[in-house]
């Protein structure tokens, strides 16, 4: 019956060297610059009003809506247009294929625009559900609770402009629909040279909570236990007969 123990220990070891080997073929998480998290203050991200839609500026029929756009005011601290930008924006679960752990993405995740620019989005919804584009922690007096947003129902297509203030400053791009943003539909809009780097945008900075199985130290720990199981079980195995 020792045999048949010793026997079930090498099995077990070799049961976690493949695990660990089949988890050194998943693909690494995308790296990127450091990331201060205390710098994100995720309590200017006002979705207070969304319900009511009190004091925003909105058009809304059966292809989804555009909420808060401004095509000439100019923030307090700019005194003219510095330069125009337009984006065409892609979203779809095709676009997620790149990153591990996403569902939804976007054909460009990352804007940089000077400061004092007009930005014209162009949001192009290539799924069958709802997906929105929405830009966090714009001057409240220009727009209420902080944002710009777009909507596009399965299909559509929306258009908004919006002008960014003069601040270096980067800002929040996300979908609000449940669960879009942590599967993939997030952005940064930088202005100027920025502020920091948000986590978890795909392809630019890395994962705010990485897999336990694609950490080295992890599989390393796997792997090395498995080993030595391995030869344990089969060594006693052997001078057991």
């Amino acid at each position: 019956m020792k045999g048949h123990r010793y026997a079930t220990v090498a099995l077990a070891g070799l049961l976690c060297l493949l695990l660990a080997s089949r988890a050194f073929s998943v693909d690494a998480p995308r790296s990127g610059p450091a990331m201060d998290h205390s710098q994100m203050d995720h309590s200017q991200m006002d979705h207070s009003g969304h319900g009511g839609h009190a004091g925003h500026k909105m058009t809304l029929d059966a292809e989804g809506m555009v909420m808060n756009w401004n095509e000439d005011t100019l923030p307090e601290d700019c005194s003219a247009i510095s330069r125009d930008y337009a984006f065409e924006v892609h979203a779809g679960t095709k676009y997620a294929e790149p990153y591990n752990g996403t569902i939804f993405g976007m054909s460009q995740h990352e804007f940089r625009v000077e400061p004092c620019s007009r930005i014209t989005v162009t949001f192009i919804n290539e799924d069958e559900v709802r997906h929105q584009f929405m830009v966090h922690q714009l001057p409240k007096y220009l727009y209420p609770q902080g944002m710009f947003h777009l909507e596009a129902a399965g299909g559509a297509t929306k258009t908004g402009t919006f002008i960014v203030p003069s601040d270096n400053r980067t800002y929040l791009v996300h979908c609000d629909l449940a669960q879009h943003m942590e599967k993939g539909m997030k952005g940064q809009l930088v202005v100027g040279r920025g502020s920091v780097d948000l986590p978890s945008v795909p392809g630019v900075t890395a994962n705010f909570r990485r897999d336990w199985y694609t950490d080295p130290v992890v599989l390393l720990g796997v792997f090395a236990g498995g080993l030595g199981f391995s030869l344990i079980g089969l060594l006693l195995f052997l001078w057991r007969r």
